[in-house]
């Protein structure tokens, strides 16, 4: 049996997260020490106590999820489950972060920084209104980007995200996102509905924030990871921290390219995948990419406990 632990990205958020398992194992409280420390505020407060609403944005949730990630992380390693258990480690855009940490290419408080930095980054790139992002379900991404590219019309309109089979979210202007959930209506979705985000990632829109992005990694240390990672603009293997870094770049402006990366995983051998972390998005789109590979969400101390015993 081969396993790959995947860390969820942006909409697994919620009030809560984490708290049972701070207060299980002291090794996952550190980690959101770790993290109010690094950001200089109390980002620990917000997540087990805050309003849904402050907690979702950006710049929030992005090191609140890699935080509650961590902690797993820390409580598994604490039952004697290492990183090392994994064949690859993999996340879904902002969860490639996490990945790099859980790999220890990154540090926990590097890591709150950069999301905390690219969550700022990727809400000023574009202003409020101008960009979108919309789900189109029932289309593969071949045919959900002919859709993309025949609403731009002169203006972004892009396959952010090939989640999986049947599953595409697209991302530009937000007139050619509307365009975008009209065509692929006509074109056979079962359900195209724009999605409540504050920006339209993973698109061309995004190129001032991978240029603050570019200049903030080249500030920290990325060490070589303890196993494989799978970055999503390169849906498969990289071992080399210097690709790791440009891939962190790159992936602002870049689909996440997850239904790939699961079936090279695949392709690689890996029978089960863990989803370490808050929520359980992950695991769906896995099932609905290939349904031979077992899935378990880590999330919680009982499922902490539950992973370690098999």
């Amino acid at each position: 049996m081969s396993i790959a632990f995947v860390f969820p990205g942006q909409g697994a958020q919620t009030i809560g997260m984490g708290r049972d398992l701070a207060e299980a194992y002291p090794a996952a409280r550190a980690v959101f020490e770790e993290v109010d420390d690094a950001l200089g505020e109390k980002l620990s407060a917000l997540i087990w106590d805050g309003e849904q609403d402050r907690l979702t944005l950006t710049q929030n949730a992005q090191p609140a999820l890699m935080a509650t990630s961590m902690a797993v992380m820390r409580a598994l390693d604490a039952e004697g489950v290492t990183v090392e258990k994994a064949a690859f480690v993999a996340g879904h855009s902002l969860g490639e972060y996490s990945a790099l940490c859980a790999a220890g290419s990154l540090s926990v408080a590097d890591a709150a920084r950069l999301l905390r930095t690219r969550g700022q980054a990727m809400q000023e790139a574009v202003p409020v209104g101008v960009g979108a992002m919309a789900a189109l379900l029932g289309l593969d991404f071949e045919a959900a980007s002919a859709v993309a590219a025949e609403a731009a019309k002169g203006e972004v309109c892009q396959a952010a995200n090939d989640n999986d089979p049947s599953q595409v979210v697209v991302s530009g202007h937000i007139g050619a996102v509307e365009r975008a959930v009209e065509l692929a209506k006509e074109r056979g979705a079962k359900r195209a509905v724009m999605l409540p985000v504050s920006a339209p990632f993973h698109c061309s829109l995004m190129e001032p924030a991978a240029g603050v992005m570019a200049e903030a990694l080249s500030h920290v240390d990325i060490e070589t990871p303890k196993v494989t990672v799978v970055p999503n603009v390169l849906a498969h293997g990289c071992t080399s921290a210097t690709l790791l870094r440009n891939h962190l770049v790159d992936q602002v402006t870049a689909s996440v390219r997850w239904r790939e990366s699961v079936l090279w995983m695949a392709g690689e051998g890996v029978t089960e995948i863990w989803e370490i972390g808050a929520g359980k998005a992950l695991s769906g789109m896995v099932r609905r990419i290939d349904r031979s590979i077992a899935t378990r969400a880590v999330g919680t101390p009982d499922d902490v406990k539950a992973a370690v015993d098999g």
